[in-house]
């Protein structure tokens, strides 16, 4: 970022920065100027692009106070982005000049207009449509009330915030209207160039001005002249040629058979194709239609009125004013013109001069704020559709009804109460349309007298009751739609000729219809105990009761002699009625979810193709079930009690089509095996959960269209090898087993998916080639496994290989986590993308907290990755600045919301994050829980084995209060409960486009953790869709392994019918004093570091403490003193050292305190390590954004190796430099020790293995910032961050370390070969006698208050 150039300063500012001399401008606002880089990967300026601490400091007095960042205009194309004073001699220019104008929230427009001597501000939001700013409005106030609507509360953050020039990829302001030339070219073209009229060749070239506007080309009589008589060809219908005898020229020619021809000369080849490319859009056009929207226009251009012959102009989502040359007023001037389209113009008014437009035949001002409909509209009597939707209208005039032609009026989203009387006369309309209007009450009797009226849509209203005036029955309503509304009893039996009913999401109780024209009825997710129709529906194909509480299915269903579809689930049935399983027209039926314990047999040939009878009570299946419904294709008999399976066939040969099996969490054994050979259809076969230990190799060969394959969780030693015949298959997965030897399934042509984690492989046999299908390859959990580097070279080329990262053999493995650990699993289903991306850091914030994350993009991946690499980085700084959970909570999704830039304007991310940390506030709990998210993604606590939501579902179904705030903000909620057709969700990260209905503020809850407390559950939309709080509880708490929780959750979600992307999280929970890993509770700790010995140990002592790959820095315990290293090293301590050493007496070592007793704080040098694991749907690549902190040790499970090192020093003249560097490390170790410094050794794998090394003052400096931290750091593909430095083992650092005085080296030994002295046999036991001595004798100095403050005079240190 260049220099700050200090600009006048005027009487809007109560106080001047002190730096800036004080000098008028016409418009008295501070302006500094300065070229900002751009980040040209988010088209927002970079953190470096900040101004001046004085400049803060005049903010800070009053949060009145701001700036405005203020650009230039841009002509941008579609590779080059270019300042409009350099567009004519640059085309690669990507910066632009950036002017910051600091001003206050009472600063107008117009003042910050004359102070820049710019004629206009103009606004633009999200990167999208740049709107013109009135003279009266307050650019300041503009920016602080569109970040308090976002969230932020605190109106010294928003000031904070305002400054960010990050926010120009949400909110920007111009100097002068940007544009873009692609946008410039569609709405004209235009120059003076070589014109020939005609055909043939007698007519000359010359210069004329040529235009193409609209339908037309316009060609001047004289150069240069625009006001003249002006030659107008007529260009649909007609062609546009390239002219070989002339370079850079086309040919224009009119339709019809006096057609006319213009030659028109290019001067270069992109210009001639410009206009050959903007000509034949218009040429292959059939009717005169020009699409002039999203342009920010405030008016037509000029030229477009000699397009006489337009009928259809499209100025949608523009910024269309009245009183304009080309403005509203002027478009009665299009004499043909039959289609207008003004939506989401924020025009305010009705254009009253459009009703002079006698032609139209369709209008459209949706979402136009108008309030009220002029006396005029009358006059459009040609007018057949007029829509009006998402504006504030109350009421309809009278003289609408003049509008005999109207055929269709939507007013949906308006502020009615009641039907409009002026339907009554509006006879050619045959639909009311009016959802997301405020009706409480329905009276039939309106509907009574309007007899050409057959659909009636009163979606998401208020209503509550629906009145009848007289027993009078309607004969004329074929269509009711009444959804999301509040309704508790609909008794419709008027409506004699209705067909059609949806009444989803009410509160009904009772449900009364007639039958007589009844096709179709779907009363899902209410509260229905009984639904009446008379008479039988014998017309009725579909019916659809789910999530109810019927507890039977309604006689007169059973008597339907049509019904196709019946969906009952989600009930309280107990049996299935002979008459509907035996219906010979049913073709689908869905009764999971009930409490039905038998099925009635079949005694003849059934039509069913669809049967779903999963999360019942059923022991067995009918007997002749695969015998009589011959066209079953898909079955799902999960979550029942299934100990076997009926025969698919009395004969020799099967007849079955049967090509879905679902019977996940049964208890199936292996004599189930062979009746599944009589499907040889079967493409997917889920197994999952059973009791089986064999699968017969005969009965697989004999599966030769098997697809996809589910066993996991079963009790299987081994796959057959006959599954080599299964020649379709893309899909295994067999984890939880105790599989031991890896299947033959690298030979199939088509595998793309398998995952054997969880089991006890030991190693892999695999050909010299990998089919080249093979994108996922789960290997986790498997602690034998051993890879060599040959097989994982071959397994380079998956897409996504999960491997355990293998400990080394100094890894202290025999204690694991104390208070948390964590299992991911993420499935792509059926699409051909995983969507879904988690994070998951075990140690964070001074390692006595953890972040677990959830990320659901839904249809994009490029969110959930952004959000995975950079919320906990973020999280981490809105910690340190504020300790009020739901403040930093809010804060961390509304500034990751910011940083997604350009890449969050139009995709959206629905997020979770789980934050546990250390309770303050409740002395008797030990951890907190606070638990933000926005969209659909949820955490659920077990508590005492019961489920506790901890997240609130954001989706327009689920909120109400949502759905309201969205109708109040005129959004256009589609009948698929989508806001604009994009998105169910009401709170998501990014989608900035769709501001102010999609907000990223979170839902916060924050919750004391204790005994009581066993696990979280994090998941996302798709996992809870089909799986309840207590299923999924229920399913894992029994489980040993997370992981294997985790994935046995995905998997009952794909059973029971998901077919999109599915993640879970499972962490489990040891809150409590038994989990506490003090040395005060029993665990041995290292002994203090001695002098100098001549004793040799042959074998390390074994570790006592957890493992790093647990969350628990690792250490290792050792009763050897500092020679026990240093005769294996080489000592580092003279003779003098070792007198020292003697005379002073032992230093001692702090008591070792875990996460729930944290050690107090002594401001000696610590080391926190922090252990994250990020998980996506290619790579563990957990990257951290360039301007916050890396996270150390991060390797691709999440395990880390620590090696500790004391280094004993004194004070000298190196201590006050040391000491600024360990106060700005975010990432310290939590333990502390009263005299020296605890140097922490981080070994990646045994490739990557090194020591933090000196740290120079000058790199010191950087490193406290966040944005230059990672400048010493090396990010691995696995996420990992790594020393630049070569590597260096403890040897090397040990020889290379100064030998002075009152300085040594201590360090643990070596399991390596090459690093260890072995003691010969006859000495062994004269070595441990000597060290058994020398243990006892050495005194135990009782470490005072003193001994914890005092420091020698003289300070050395090995580093």
């Amino acid at each position: 970022m260049g220099e700050v150039e200090p600009g006048p300063a005027g009487p809007l500012e109560p106080r001047e920065p002190p730096e800036v001399p004080a000098s008028r401008r016409p418009g008295g606002i501070r302006v500094l100027k300065r070229n900002m880089k751009r980040n040209g990967s988010r088209n927002c300026l970079t953190r470096r692009s900040r101004f001046g601490s004085r400049e803060r400091d005049w903010l800070r007095e009053d949060v009145k106070r701001g700036c405005v960042y203020l650009y230039g205009a841009e002509i941008t194309t579609a590779t080059t982005t270019i300042t409009a004073a350099a567009a004519s001699s640059s085309s690669s220019s990507s910066s632009s000049e950036l002017h910051l104008v600091l001003c206050t929230v009472e600063t107008l427009a117009s003042e910050i207009c004359a102070g820049e001597g710019k004629e206009s501000l103009y606004l633009q939001l999200h990167g999208d449509l740049v709107r013109r700013l009135e003279p009266t409005e307050r650019p300041l106030q503009i920016v602080y009330d569109y970040l308090s609507r976002l969230g932020f509360e605190d109106p010294v953050r928003v000031q904070e915030e305002a400054t960010n020039p990050d926010l120009g990829c949400m909110i920007r302001f111009y100097g002068e209207k940007p544009c873009q030339m692609d946008h410039l070219d569609r709405i004209l073209l235009s120059g003076i160039y070589s014109v020939r009229k005609g055909k043939t060749q007698l007519h000359k070239w010359a210069e004329r001005l040529v235009v193409l506007c609209g339908t037309c080309l316009i060609v001047s009589s004289v150069k240069d002249c625009q006001t003249g008589k002006m030659h107008i060809l007529p260009l649909v219908g007609g062609k546009v040629e390239e002219v070989k005898r002339r370079q850079y020229s086309l040919m224009f020619s009119s339709a019809g058979a006096q057609a006319q021809t213009y030659h028109v000369s290019f001067e270069t080849l992109a210009e001639c194709q410009r206009w050959q490319r903007q000509a034949s859009k218009v040429v292959s056009q059939r009717i005169s239609t020009v699409d002039l929207s999203c342009y920010s226009l405030e008016e037509v251009p000029e030229h477009l009125f000699y397009s006489q012959d337009i009928t259809y102009l499209n100025l949608r989502h523009n910024f269309m004013q009245l009183e304009r040359p080309g403005g509203l007023d002027s478009l009665h001037k299009f004499s043909q013109l039959k289609g207008l389209n003004l939506s989401h113009n924020k025009l305010g008014l009705f254009p009253t001069l459009l009703c002079e437009i006698s032609t139209l035949t369709e209008l459209n001002l949706s979402c136009n704020g108008i309030h009220n409909l002029p006396n005029q509209i009358g006059n459009l009597l040609n007018l057949q559709t007029l829509c009006l939707d998402g504006n504030f209208l109350t009421t309809l005039p009278e003289e609408l009804g003049n509008l005999q032609q109207l055929s269709s009026l939507g007013i949906s989203f308006n502020h009615f109460c009641q039907i409009p009387e002026v339907y009554e006369k509006l006879t050619t309309l045959d639909k009311v349309v009016m959802a997301g209007n405020q009706l409480e009450v329905l009276n039939l009797g309106v509907l009574n007298r309007m007899s050409h009226i057959k659909h009636v849509d009163l979606r998401m209203n208020h209503l509550k009751t629906i009145v009848i005036d007289n027993l009078e029955g309607n004969k004329y309503i074929t269509y009711m739609d009444v959804r999301d509304n509040q309704l508790t009893d609909l008794d419709l039996s008027s409506l004699c000729s209705l067909e059609q009913l949806h009444c989803e999401r009410n509160h009904l109780r009772e449900l009364t219809l007639s039958g007589f024209s009844l096709r179709t009825l779907y009363a899902n997710s209410n509260r229905l105990t009984a639904v009446n129709v008379y008479p039988v529906p014998s017309l009725l194909t579909s019916l659809e009761l789910s999530r109810n509480l019927l507890e039977y299915v309604p006689d007169w269903a059973c008597e339907a002699k049509k019904i196709e579809i019946l969906d009952v689930s989600y009930n309280l049935l107990t049996d299935v009625p002979m008459r509907i399983l035996s219906s010979l027209s049913l073709r689908k039926l869905m009764v999971g979810h009930n409490h039905v314990q038998n099925l009635p047999m079949l005694m003849e040939h059934i039509p069913l193709e669809v049967l779903d009878i999963q999360h019942n009570l059923l022991t067995r299946l009918p007997d002749t079930l695969f015998s009589k419904a011959l066209n079953l294709r898909y079955l799902n008999a999960s979550a029942n009690s299934l100990e076997f399976l009926p025969s698919a066939c009395t004969g020799e040969e099967s007849l079955s089509v049967l090509q879905l099996l679902y019977l996940t969490s049964n208890l199936l054994t292996d004599q189930c095996i062979p009746v599944l050979v009589g499907h040889p259809h079967l493409r997917i076969l889920h197994l999952a959960n059973n009791q089986l230990q064999t699968f017969p190799a005969s009965k697989l060969n004999k599966l030769e269209q098997l697809e996809e394959l589910n066993l996991s969780g079963n009790k299987l030693k081994t796959i057959p090898t006959t599954i080599a015949n299964c020649k379709r298959l893309h899909t295994l997965v067999a984890h939880s087993n105790n599989i031991s030897i890896f299947p033959e399934i690298l030979q199939l042509p088509q595998i793309q998916f398998v995952d054997l984690s969880c089991n006890d492989l030991t190693e892999i046999l695999i050909p010299e080639a990998l089919p080249a299908t093979l994108q996922d390859l789960d290997l986790t959990g498997n602690t034998n496994l051993v890879l060599e580097h040959k097989t994982l070279d071959i397994f380079s080329h998956i897409t996504t290989l999960k491997i355990d990262q293998k400990p080394l053999p100094t890894t202290d493995s025999t204690v694991t986590s104390t208070f948390w650990s964590h299992g991911l699993a993420e499935m792509s289903g059926q699409r051909n993308k995983l969507c879904v991306s988690a994070l998951a850091v075990d140690n964070f914030a001074e390692g006595v907290g953890a972040v677990y994350g959830m990320f659901d993009g839904d249809r994009n991946e490029e969110l959930p990755r952004l959000l995975q690499c950079t919320m906990a980085d973020v999280l981490l700084e809105e910690v340190q600045q504020s300790t009020n959970d739901t403040v930093f909570m809010a804060n961390t999704f509304l500034v990751s919301h910011r940083k997604l830039g350009m890449a969050g304007q139009k995709l959206g991310s629905s997020a979770l994050l789980c934050y546990i940390r250390p309770d303050s506030a409740d002395p008797t709990s030990s951890f907190s829980l606070t638990v933000a998210n926005v969209g659909t993604c949820q955490a659920i606590l077990c508590r005492s084995g019961k489920p506790v939501s901890l997240s609130k579902v954001f989706s327009l179904e689920q909120d109400p209060e949502e759905a309201q705030r969205v109708k109040d903000q005129k959004a256009i909620i589609t009948e698929d409960n989508k806001v604009n057709g994009v998105t169910c969700c009401t709170r998501m990260l990014g989608c900035t486009y769709l501001y102010p209905w999609i907000l990223p503020k979170p839902h916060i809850s924050s919750t004391s953790l204790t005994i009581q407390d066993e696990l979280l559950i994090l998941g996302n939309k798709a996992l809870w869709e089909h799986l309840s709080y207590t299923e999924a509880i229920n399913a894992v708490r029994h489980v040993q392994d997370p992981l294997a929780a985790a994935k046995k959750l995905c998997t009952l979600a794909q059973s029971y019918g998901c077919q999109d992307n599915v993640g879970a999280m499972v962490v489990y929970l040891n809150i409590g004093e038994e989990g506490c890993t003090c040395e005060v509770n029993g665990l041995s700790l290292p002994g203090p570091v001695g002098f100098a010995s001549t004793t040799i140990i042959k074998d390390p002592p074994k570790p006592t403490t957890p493992s790093s790959s647990s969350g628990i820095a690792s250490e290792f315990s050792s009763e050897m003193s500092t020679s026990e290293v240093s005769s294996e090293v080489g000592s580092t301590a003279s003779d003098e050292h070792n007198t020292v050493g003697l005379d002073t007496g032992l230093l001692p070592r702090p008591e070792r305190r875990c996460s729930l007793h944290p050690a107090p704080t002594s401001g000696v040098f610590q080391r926190q390590p922090s252990c994250a694991t990020f998980s996506s749907n290619q790579s563990d690549n957990g990257l951290d954004s360039d301007d916050d902190q890396p996270v150390e040790g991060v390797i691709t499970n999440g395990s880390k190796v620590e090696v500790e090192v004391d280094i004993h020093c004194c004070r000298g003249r190196d201590l006050e430099n040391f000491t600024t560097f360990t106060e700005n490390s975010p990432t310290l170790y939590p333990e502390e020790h009263a005299r020296g410094v605890l140097f922490g050794i981080r070994r990646q794998n045994s490739v990557n293995s090194g020591i933090l090394p000196p740290v120079s003052k000058d790199r010191m400096e950087l490193q406290k910032s966040p944005s230059t931290s990672c400048l010493y750091g090396k990010k691995l593909s696995n996420g990992s961050i790594v020393p630049l430095e070569d590597s260096l083992n403890l040897i090397e650092v040990a020889t290379e370390a100064p030998k002075k005085k009152t300085g040594y080296f201590a360090a643990p030994t070596q399991l390596e070969p090459e690093d260890q002295f072995v003691v010969p046999r006859d000495l062994e036991e004269e070595v441990k006698e000597q060290m058994k001595q020398h243990q006892e004798c050495r005194p135990e100095p009782a470490p005072s208050e003193e001994d914890r403050t005092a420091v020698p005079e003289e300070f050395d240190t090995a580093l």
